[in-house]
């Protein structure tokens, strides 16, 4: 390829790199930008462009939703059915009862740790967290700047990237890549989160005190804040977060009408569920698939493929299927528009999955490219070794695409081959791939574009302005610190 050909094509990269950044940012859905982005690319490049369209934005997107649409779906269920319960909101009040408002901080963070690890969506918690949070921190004066970085540290942090076993999303990415499971580097993930939610908690509680010390209380937002979700079904938040998690805002909140008649669930009823789906997941993926032969997997009807392959993925969805079983089960009187929750629930999967499906499509297209050669060497040539070279790579596309999952799986996709052969040449557990993987893309994905962030900002009634600094440093910054500290020991002394 000529010098002038790969300029050409780089600049085409970069291009269509800024025009879907910007256009996302502005509110442009990522299901039209995505591939008029990556046919910008491919046209500059001289690349026939009806051909990367149809033979690779697609097939990347199809295969995208071939491995990850049932979770996506069951996902959005399980928290659609949570909500509409009344399951999280007695969980929240549950630690607001245990702790108190002496314990603001911590009784937030932990009520959203508690929810998202055991299966709820990120936007589900963001809408019943918001107004606990500002009953909490008016009761305890403090500053109502804090509830976005608060809420962020328990729902966003550690229960998304760090702690073995969680449901997320991003946890599952990587484990048809590497052949791993939801709980790949158990020690690694829990000291990654001792590291982010001790970081956290301190930055916030030291932020609290200043405030204190400046006769800084809370102050009444002037619009409603938290208690105006609707905020959050606004074209362009809907926009923005239907590439950052995996549920539809536009579904949260109408079904629940109808089924608050029988109250609130005790505590142990809404903490069951959750149970269920940490517990199953476990049992699933280190007693129950190590003891079946599979070996059927490896004929081409069943896509020649292998346990390791989808094991992780199966073990996700086993656990979240049973969840929603004994939730129902549990809450059936409480349930009463239960088929509403249900269409609500699988309604909120599709915008988000396609849309994410769409950014793997993208990058599917740039990497095909000539020249992303360049780019890919670069990457791979990064000092410090291919646990480094995967966290950058895996920061710079989550963030620059807003989207953890999304940058997650075009780095993987485009790279993840690559890296499973540098793990084999320099003796690197797939499991330590993984951990790094996941945690470097819930870092730089909380820029200012982010669809989590702007979607807390206006739940919480707050500005960038207000909030974002101490987001920062409790989701980026102590994210990284995180990150580093678990690169610097599986280095030493390797996956554990």
């Amino acid at each position: 390829m000529s010098a002038g050909a790969l300029a050409l094509g780089l600049v085409g990269m970069l291009a269509s790199l800024a025009l879907l950044i910007w256009l996302a940012y502005r509110g442009w859905s990522v299901l039209l930008l995505a591939p008029l982005c990556a046919m910008l690319a491919a046209l500059i490049s001289g690349q026939p462009v009806l051909a990367h369209w149809t033979q690779t934005f697609m097939l990347s997107t199809g295969r995208f939703l071939a491995q990850f649409f049932p979770l996506f779906l069951l996902g959005s269920l399980f928290g659609k059915l949570m909500e509409d319960s009344g399951s999280v909101d007695a969980v929240a009040q549950f630690m607001i009862d245990k702790l108190g408002t002496r314990h603001a901080l911590v009784a937030v963070v932990l009520g959203g740790a508690l929810v998202t690890y055991g299966g709820v969506s990120l936007f589900v918690a963001f809408f019943v967290l918001a107004p606990m949070a500002q009953a909490l921190f008016r009761s305890a004066d403090i500053p109502r700047r804090l509830m976005p970085a608060t809420i962020m540290l328990g729902t966003a942090t550690f229960t998304m990237s760090a702690l073995p076993g969680t449901p997320a999303l991003q946890n599952a990415i990587p484990m048809p890549f590497f052949g791993t499971t939801p709980f790949a580097a158990p020690g690694l993930g829990i000291v990654a989160t001792c590291v982010m939610a001790g970081f956290g908690l301190w930055w916030l509680g030291r932020a609290a005190a200043a405030a204190k010390r400046n006769g800084e209380g809370f102050v009444e937002p002037h619009d409603g804040g938290a208690d105006d979700a609707s905020r959050g079904k606004t074209p362009l938040v809907r926009e923005r977060a239907s590439v950052a998690q995996t549920f539809d805002p536009a579904e949260i909140g109408p079904s629940a009408e109808a089924s608050r008649e029988a109250g609130a669930p005790p505590a142990w009823v809404a903490l069951a569920p959750l149970v269920v789906v940490v517990a199953t997941n476990f049992v699933m993926n280190m007693l129950v698939f190590p003891r079946i032969d599979a070996s059927y997997l490896a004929e081409p009807r069943w896509g020649s493929t292998s346990l390791a392959a989808v094991a992780g993925v199966w073990g996700v969805c086993v656990a979240l299927a049973l969840g929603i079983v004994v939730l129902v089960a549990l809450n059936w009187q409480r349930l009463r528009a239960l088929r509403e929750s249900v269409d609500a629930g699988a309604n909120a999967s599709v915008l988000p999955v396609l849309s994410v499906g769409s950014l793997v499509g993208y990058g599917a297209v740039i990497a095909a490219l000539p020249a992303f050669e360049v780019v890919r060497d670069w990457v791979l040539g990064i000092g410090g070794g291919p646990l480094v070279s995967l966290a950058v790579a895996t920061n710079l596309l989550a963030g620059l695409t807003g989207s953890a999952s999304g940058g997650l799986t075009i780095a993987l996709d485009a790279l993840g081959d690559t890296y499973m052969q540098l793990a084999a040449q320099h003796h690197i557990d797939p499991a330590l791939m993984h951990r790094v993987a996941v945690m470097s893309s819930g870092t730089l994905d909380s820029l200012p574009h982010n669809g989590a962030v702007v979607t807390l900002l206006a739940v919480c009634g707050s500005t960038h302005r207000e909030s974002y600094r101490d987001l920062v440093v409790v989701s980026i910054v102590g994210a990284l610190i995180a990150l580093a500290v678990v690169i610097v020991l599986g280095s030493l002394f390797g996956s554990f």
